[in-house]
């Protein structure tokens, strides 16, 4: 298996022209059923995403849900908790004796990403529904690259495990089950897609470098270490103080 940091240049190394092949070849575009922004059974929303982004979700205001303008953090004055933006990744952790008021609440360990917050339904925190039931995302403008790139992903050591079917010979690009899969895509739409596909890549790699190089054991006996590119925090996004 390639290290890290030769992943990372193979990611560096990806042609947009060529991503964009694979997503026009299959086609796409965005019915707005809103299931890959609600849970799944009993599984709550996962999306990872990173600390800057986060950070600029904690100042973003929430735009008009029924249109299609994007949110702009000129629209109000919003400062939001950390925690009202994300959560740690549950996987790998203990899991709490009751649920309380938070998906983390009583969870122990160490995990290595965020996940985008939920709601009491275990739906994406910004994920909103008009009156007939169409999905919107009320921070559309800034929302994560997991949430701009799906359902494509990229198959590289290191990058968020992929789901689904290759859509191009080199199997790098992925397509997760969606119900916009096989609609016709602009080149121009193709292209930007492609072109943010290739930055979460790149962006996942050298997170995960970050990690690595950041990361010093903790133990959490009393909660929850999320370590990222930034060190190690508690889940409100403070520093963890081992």
């Amino acid at each position: 298996m390639q290290s890290l940091d030769a992943e990372l240049e193979r990611a560096r190394d990806l042609a947009v022209d060529d991503l964009a092949d694979a997503i026009e070849s299959i086609g796409f575009e965005c019915t707005r059923c809103g299931a890959c922004c609600k849970a799944e059974a009993d599984d709550p929303h996962t999306a990872t995403v990173f600390p800057d982004e986060v950070r600029r979700l904690q100042d973003v205001a929430e735009s008009d849900h029924r249109s299609d303008e994007a949110a702009s953090s000129s629209d109000a004055d919003v400062s939001r908790d950390w925690r009202d933006v994300a959560r740690p990744m549950p996987y790998g952790l203990d899991s709490p004796e009751d649920d309380g008021d938070r998906d983390d609440a009583g969870l122990t360990g160490e995990t290595f990403e965020w996940a985008l917050q939920t709601d009491a339904c275990g739906d994406c925190a910004f994920y909103t529904e008009d009156a007939d039931g169409t999905g919107a995302c009320s921070v559309h403008g800034d929302r994560p690259l997991i949430c701009e790139t799906y359902p494509f992903s990229v198959a590289l050591g290191g990058t968020s495990q992929p789901m689904g079917e290759a859509v191009d010979e080199a199997g790098v690009v992925r397509a997760h089950e969606c119900e916009g899969l096989g609609r016709d895509i602009s080149r121009e739409d193709a292209e930007t897609l492609a072109a943010a596909l290739k930055e979460r890549a790149v962006r996942e790699l050298a997170e995960a470098i970050a990690v690595r190089d950041e990361y010093e054991p903790a133990d959490p006996d009393d909660g929850v270490v999320v370590h990222d590119s930034d060190g190690a925090k508690r889940p409100d996004g403070s520093a963890y103080e081992g």
